[in-house]
């Protein structure tokens, strides 16, 4: 018994509604006195949506009979200008889900729709103009659980707005103007967002009272000083970045330490602030702490070295900071998974610096200054990547890397290698030694490389290669077990596309991109009819081009045939035959001329 009737420019319901409707959808019409009529007089419904419309009056006591609605939407309308008439809706006896967003309300105009509102639940007053928050806004509405107050202008809350609700489990307040948040003492509150205001301060009262906070969004604020959160808490997720967090003290007095205990909480993010460092001692009180993210600061020396710290951590981000120094002592972050340090000074690290995390299996160290180890063991300005049992992923683009060593990721299981963007990259026919059965995907784009040193036909895992923007001008070679499935030339100086290299490629070869190759129309015939003709994907084929000597222009190799190289050959052969045909007659002539000569000259001497 649902009936539908959005965007049907309709004035009020159909009158031909039938009974026992539950659900209504008069959504994105042209509604603007909400009335028994324009309801058709039915009273039954359970969820009401007038979203979009025009409504700017609505009759007083009009839901009072409706006993079974629960849901009413009345967002995107016109209600301020019921609002200024200062008359109440009425009773909304049953709802429990009222949406009054986008309405053009303003301080105080709320209340006119919540004055007896015993049973609402779900509140949504976002998209509006309220610049305070009183002590009466909700008192009509006391079994609230959920209260939407984002994109408002919201300045002001005055104390105990909030202190009536017992049931209050969560409270957007994002995207508002709010400065401070003293003395927060919604003990039963579960989330709060407060993202995306102008807060400078957040203080919890001093209470031995357990709060029931677990996720707490303070980012996008303006923030000096870590928030003072409750002593007796259950937070799990804390959302502090985009602020101007200088220090991870909460008062930013390092001689006034404050001691909170977060032994719940699992995720931090400290992201995009002005931290310089990040003591070990704000770890003491966080024995759960799963994710922590501090990227996007200053910090230049990160160092954990007690092993009872952080022993549930699983992801670290460091990335884009200005480290310089990096230390894990003997059996700490034995859950680590996951390390982010990209974008940092990284140039000097213990060599024994990542096979002290046993548990590793993803590591970003692209854009920082480090050398790989051969399996020297005296070897100290560089860095050990072997040896690391559970390393699945590792990154080391943009690091200037000279040379890879031979068997520099034995003893990994390495799926994804980068080493992209080291321009004059010089591989050894045994670095990749020790991945055959378990890499999958080989980044090697813009080093500048002329030509693979490295055996990539022994990687039988290998998958996935991208050699785009070299210098390449002969393939790789490949034997019949390989199992590469997409192959990117793109941006190399490739003239020939050996043909038998990819018809042994073509069992497992799905994707192919080579754009931008100086390639020859008529030297690579038998490649572009197999890629004009197989089930083989090139997805720039609309770019791919090959040059023919007969036409000014590159041609696309989709417009390439047999003939335009044939008859080009031929052509070429009849001027050929043409040059030595006029060559012959030129001797023939010659020698003519000289054997007659001889024969005049004989007779003259015959004569004498």
């Amino acid at each position: 018994m649902d009936v539908f009737c959005s965007d049907l420019s309709l004035t009020s319901a159909p009158v031909n509604l039938p009974r026992g409707v539950q659900m209504l959808d008069l959504s994105r019409n042209q509604v603007q006195n909400l009335t028994q009529e324009t309801l058709s007089y039915h009273t039954g419904f359970r969820h009401l949506n007038l979203h979009g419309n025009k409504i700017h009056f609505i009759q007083p006591g009009l839901f009072k009979d409706m006993t079974d609605l629960k849901v009413l939407d009345l967002s995107r309308n016109h209600l301020n200008v019921f609002a200024h008439s200062k008359t109440n809706i009425g009773l909304l006896a049953a709802v429990k889900s009222l949406d009054l967003s986008s309405n053009g309300l303003y301080t105080g105009m709320s209340d006119y729709f919540l004055a007896n509102s015993p049973s609402l639940e779900n509140l949504s007053l976002n998209s509006n103009s309220i610049t305070k928050v009183s002590q009466n806004t909700f008192s009509g509405a006391l079994s609230l659980s959920r209260i939407n107050l984002h994109n408002n202008v919201i300045l002001e809350i005055e104390d105990g707005a909030f202190d009536s609700l017992d049931n209050l489990a969560e409270l957007d307040l994002s995207k508002n103007s709010i400065t401070c948040i003293t003395d927060f003492n919604l003990c039963n509150l579960k989330m709060l967002n407060l993202s995306k205001n102008s807060m400078e301060l957040f203080q919890s009262t001093r209470s031995i009272d357990r709060f029931q906070l677990t996720c707490l969004d303070l980012s996008e604020n303006k923030m000096l000083y870590f928030p003072l959160l409750p002593q007796n808490n259950v937070l799990e997720y804390l959302d502090v970045s985009r602020n101007r967090l200088q220090s991870v003290n909460v008062t930013g007095n390092p001689e006034t330490h404050i001691s909170v205990f977060f032994n719940h909480l699992k995720y931090v993010d400290l992201s995009y602030n002005q931290l310089k460092s990040l003591p070990e001692t704000f770890f003491y009180c966080m024995g759960s702490l799963e994710v922590l993210n501090v990227s996007h600061n200053c910090i230049s020396s990160f160092s954990l070295t007690n092993k009872r710290l952080l022993q549930s951590v699983k992801v670290i981000n460091l990335s884009h900071n200005s480290l310089q120094s990096l230390t894990f002592g003997e059996n700490t972050l034995q859950s680590l998974e996951k390390l982010h340090l990209q974008g940092n000074d990284l140039a000097v690290l213990d060599p024994q610096t990542f096979q002290r995390l046993p548990s590793l299996n993803h590591l970003q160290l692209q854009q920082n200054n480090l050398k790989i180890c051969p399996s020297d063991p005296d070897i100290q300005d560089c860095v050990f990547f072997g040896s690391i049992p559970n390393l699945l992923f590792l990154n080391l683009s943009e690091n200037n890397l000279r040379t890879v060593p031979p068997n520099a990721f034995h003893n990994t299981s390495l799926t994804l290698l980068d080493l992209s963007m080291n321009p004059g990259l010089d591989t050894d026919k045994r670095s990749l030694t020790g991945l055959e059965n378990s890499l999958v995907h080989l980044l090697l784009r813009e080093n500048n490389l002329s030509g693979l040193n490295t055996d990539l036909s022994s990687l039988r895992s290998l998958k996935r290669i991208d050699l785009s923007t070299n210098q390449l001008t002969t393939l790789p070679t490949w034997n019949k077990e390989s199992s590469i499935e997409s192959l990117n030339l793109q941006n190399n100086n490739l003239v020939t596309i050996e043909y038998n290299t990819m018809l042994t490629l073509e069992r497992s070869l799905k994707t192919l991109y080579m754009g931008s190759n100086p390639l020859s129309c008529c030297r690579n015939l038998d490649f572009l009819h197999m890629v004009q003709h197989s089930a083989l994907v090139v997805p720039d084929i609309e770019t791919v081009t090959c040059v023919h000597e007969e036409y000014p222009e590159p041609v696309k190799i989709e417009m390439v045939t047999k003939e335009m190289c044939h008859s080009a050959g031929m052509r070429n052969y009849s001027i050929v035959a043409l040059i030595i045909l006029l060559v012959s007659l030129i001797a023939l002539g010659l020698l003519v001329t000289c054997l007659r000569a001889r024969k005049q000259k004989h007779r003259r001497n015959f004569r004498a």
